[in-house]
């Protein structure tokens, strides 16, 4: 399931959002992304925001095949910015510190899952 706020039993305690309805949620906050959201154009803009803020090599590490470089909550802030962890912590129900932590343990792995090719989505789709 791509959309959403869900259960996760696996998170310890508490309700959890699971990170693919965070990360479709961030698609639609940062920018245009549809339903398809995080597929279509949205992971493109959010790469994009990480080069903007001096850590696209982190991101592309993420994108391309290979080890996923790590990045600390701080530096995510600085890339997605205040007013999206706003709203992303009030659709959520979660604090700035819990998305940051979250988002920095899990993004890098979410968005390699995302490029299986080594490639945004709509790389490889104009590639055909």
């Amino acid at each position: 399931m791509l959309g959403g706020v869900r259960q996760n039993p696996t998170a310890g305690g508490g309700q959890s959002v699971g990170m693919a309805g965070v990360l479709e949620q961030l698609s639609r906050t940062i920018g245009s992304a549809s339903a398809g959201g995080i597929l279509s154009g949205g992971l493109a803009e959010l790469v994009d925001r990480f080069k903007q803020s001096g850590h696209g090599e982190t991101a592309e590490s993420w994108v391309r095949t290979g080890p996923n470089k790590p990045i600390a909550p701080p530096q995510l802030e600085q890339a997605i910015g205040p007013e999206v962890l706003d709203t992303l912590s009030r659709q959520t129900g979660l604090s700035r510190e819990e998305l940051l932590a979250r988002l920095s343990r899990e993004l890098p792995d979410a968005v390699d899952r995302y490029t299986p090719q080594g490639r945004l989505p709509a790389e490889a789709d104009s590639s055909r």
